[in-house]
Order: structure tokens, then C-alpha cells, then sequence
């Protein structure tokens, strides 16, 4: 059975050791590391029978799956380490690997797989099934609650907060590249659909600040020879604003599925 090591103990990481206690995922952990090392542990202390705390180096090598759910800024580390080790990673962070394609080279090199699960959307199977004949255009607009915004890189370099906002805004308009670069925390999903379909430069990307919604909304359009596909989704935000309880039930349905003797889907 694949062991799994999980990098980050915010609200992924916590949800996914959560779901290893309550036994919706059964693929053993053989630990956890995180950069703040203090908090990582108390939350430890709450599980009756927690996986060990390691650092990065001791988690890889005693593990078959790396799990990241730590951010993108420690992407290229990450998987330079892990694929060194001859292990395979599973990227929550997909966008990093719009900014660094090194890391798919690295992974081809070494034979290692990169897992980037479906996260917060929906109908990628769809998306990737029309990629293997001409598609047109992908459009994707995301709705977000001004908290889950407020901060972002792209926001911080116009010198805008979104926190006053009374109605909607569009606040960015581009491909789904400038999109992540702008937006890290926010559009790994834009990462993943174009990933999926036509790539990060024909991908078009709007983001809308949505002041007192609850929901994180995305609509995503796909026009090709195959026809015409359109995607809605109205996630729930887990604790943390920018991360939905879908992104969490797909990544713990991907590693589950790694084990299934029936894969569905494309």
C-alpha cells in the first residue's frame, strides 16, 4: 500500500489528517512536516493516534507520496528533493508549476509522477477528453468573498484592498499564467483547468470580488470541435477563505483512488 507524507499542517494538511482518524482515508500516513513546527505540533497533541512529526528530509524517505499542501513558494524544493529520492509528489499547489516547468522535466527525468488533483473544480475529465481534439477557447470567471482576495500579490502591486467594497468588482482580467502569478493563493484551479485543456497562455481568466458572498464560484466555458462545455461550482470555504471543502474530499479521493482497482474518469 503507497505511504503518504504530508508537507503542511494548515487546513488541508489538518483536514487530511482528520479524515486519516475518522478513516475516509485509509492510505497510511508516515508523517508530517511543517515550517511552523510549534503550531504543527498542538494540533498533533488533539489526535488520538497522530502520524510523527519529521522534517522534510526524514518525511521523503520514509514515504511513497509527498504531499503538498504547504503553498507554492516551496514547490521547486520540494520536488527537486523528491524526485531526487525517486518519489513521487502530489502538487495542491498546481500554479507553481505554471512558474516553474523545470519541475515537469524533473519529474520526466527521474520517472516520478506529479498528482495534481481536480481541487475546487469540476469537469476536468471533460476538459481533457476535448484537448485530445481542437479547442477554441476556455474562459473561467471566478466569484470569492473579499477575505479570501484582500492581500493577493496582483492587489498589493495596484496598492488596492478589496475589504470596502459594497458591490462586485472585476478585479483581473488575463490568461490563467498571470492569473497564478497574481493570485497564488487564489487560482490554483485556473492552473488546473488549463493544464487540462489549451495551457496557461490561451486560457482566460476574470476574478471577480464578491463582497458578503460565502461561496467560492467558479464558471468555466470550453468551446471546441467537440462542441460546447460549461461548468458551474459553488464551493463552501473550509476555515481558511481561499481553500473549499471540495479542494479537501478531491485531494482525499485522489490518494484513495491511486489504491482503487477501478480508475474512472479520463
Amino acid at each position: 500500500m503507497t505511504t503518504i507524507g504530508i508537507v503542511g499542517c494548515g487546513a488541508i494538511g489538518q483536514a487530511l489528517i482528520k479524515a486519516s482518524e475518522a478513516g475516509s482515508l485509509t492510505l497510511p500516513i508516515t508523517g508530517i512536516s511543517s515550517r511552523t513546527e510549534e503550531s504543527a505540533r498542538a494540533f498533533l497533541a488533539t489526535i488520538d493516534d497522530p502520524p510523527e512529526y519529521c522534517s522534510q528530509t526524514e518525511l521523503i524517505a520514509k514515504s511513497d507520496l509527498i504531499v503538498e499542501a504547504a503553498g507554492g513558494d516551496v514547490i521547486p524544493k520540494l520536488a527537486y528533493e523528491t524526485f531526487q529520492s525517486g518519489k513521487d509528489l502530489m502538487a495542491i499547489s498546481v500554479g507553481a508549476l505554471i512558474s516553474h516547468p523545470e519541475i515537469l522535466d524533473m519529474a520526466r527525468d527521474r520517472r516520478c509522477k506529479i498528482y495534481a488533483p481536480s481541487g475546487a473544480i469540476a469537469g476536468l475529465d471533460g476538459i481533457k477528453s476535448a484537448s485530445s481534439g481542437k479547442i477554441d477557447s476556455v474562459i473561467m470567471t471566478t466569484r470569492k468573498p473579499v477575505e479570501a482576495l484582500e492581500g493577493s500579490p496582483h492587489l498589493i502591486e495596484k496598492g488596492i484592498s478589496v475589504l470596502g467594497l459594497t458591490e462586485e468588482q472585476e478585479i483581473f482580467s488575463g490568461t490563467a499564467r498571470e492569473a497564478c502569478l497574481g493570485f497564488p493563493a487564489n487560482v490554483n484551479v485556473s492552473a488546473a483547468v488549463s493544464f487540462a485543456g489549451i495551457g496557461p497562455d490561451r486560457t482566460q481568466i476574470r476574478i471577480i470580488a464578491v463582497p458578503g458572498l460565502d461561496r467560492n464560484c467558479h464558471d468555466i466555458v470550453v468551446e471546441g470541435e467537440f462542441g460546447r462545455l460549461h461548468i458551474e461550482i459553488e464551493n463552501i470555504p473550509t476555515e481558511n477563505p481561499r481553500t473549499g471543502r471540495l479542494t479537501v474530499m478531491s485531494i482525499i479521493r485522489t490518494l484513495q483512488g491511486i489504491s482503487d482497482p477501478l480508475q474512472i474518469g479520463t
